[in-house]
């Protein structure tokens, strides 16, 4: 099983709208109450124009995924991206890490996490953050591993449903 991560080209674009879709669905699908309140979030994040202006903004970096050829995670860094939770302005955002479930064994995640934490470095960011649903636990557990640190909660409105959030976050260049 050949397993390989690269940067995303535009002409991904169609395969991350996909995926975002699907993993996003797969991830979170069964919390919402009104299923067009997630077909209207899916239209409004994961659509090919969405993903397509997202990728063509230089402050966003984007790395694909593939088993075999087949593409099954992405992952999306923002770059610039402070937050009221940490006193800094060089902090950067891991804003996606998203695996198909089927492949969710091949431990894909870690691949794309360290990629994310070595090019935060690689620029020089003092820190990087990231928002997680409280009741994933296991993305949770995830981000642990890596050492990210509670610093704050927050909340989130996807059509009628509020959603609590914990921010995370890890020191970089210490």
């Amino acid at each position: 099983m050949k397993i390989q991560t690269r940067l995303a080209t535009p002409a991904d674009v169609p395969i991350i709208a996909l995926l975002g879709r699907i993993t996003f669905g797969e991830t979170f699908g069964h919390l919402f109450h009104d299923q067009q309140d997630l077909l209207d979030y899916f239209d409004d994040t994961f659509s090919v124009e969405k993903i397509e202006a997202s990728l063509s903004k230089s402050t966003n970096v984007f790395w694909i995924s593939f088993v075999n050829r087949l593409p099954v995670a992405y992952a999306k860094l923002k770059l610039d991206s402070p937050t009221s939770f940490i006193a800094s302005d060089n902090i950067c955002q891991l804003q996606k890490i998203y695996v198909l479930k089927d492949f969710l064994s091949l431990k894909i995640g870690y691949q794309l996490q360290h990629i994310l934490i070595e090019k935060a470095k690689e620029l020089d960011y003092d820190h990087i953050w990231l928002s997680v649903l409280k009741s994933n636990e296991r993305a949770i557990r995830f981000y642990k591993k890596f050492n990210f640190n509670p610093i704050g909660t927050h909340d989130f409105t996807i059509g009628k449903q509020t959603f609590n959030f914990f921010a995370l976050s890890l020191q970089l260049n210490a």
